[in-house]
């Protein structure tokens, strides 16, 4: 079955523990935080690129499909939509960072 052209056989995303985000994302993982620019003032995991989830489908060429990508927000709940969206475009290492930024301990 194909989705917006695409298969649907698409690897599903999966969770891993904001705390822990360094395990998950390696020496070549990427992180992308999907907050509003107003919520990313009060802070991001280091490293973080931010695209809000509302402009991801036109960014996507921002994103190294070769690199796992770990996706964060405030809660978990807009990141877990975006890691979805991200598997259903073709990106095979699609990583929720569960918790998000509520649950991050600096």
């Amino acid at each position: 079955m194909k989705l917006f052209g695409r298969s649907s056989t698409a690897a599903k995303p999966r969770n891993h523990p904001v705390n822990d985000y360094k395990t998950a994302k390696g020496k070549n993982g990427q992180i992308i935080d999907v907050r509003t620019p107003d919520e990313v003032r009060s802070g991001m995991l280091p490293g973080a690129k931010n695209i809000p989830v509302g402009e991801l489908g036109s960014r996507l060429g921002e994103i190294d499909k070769e690199r796992p990508v770990l996706v964060v927000c405030r809660s978990g709940a807009r990141s877990s939509r975006a890691a979805k969206m991200l598997s259903k475009a073709g990106y095979p290492d699609v990583i929720n960072l569960s918790g998000g930024m509520m649950a991050y301990r600096r």
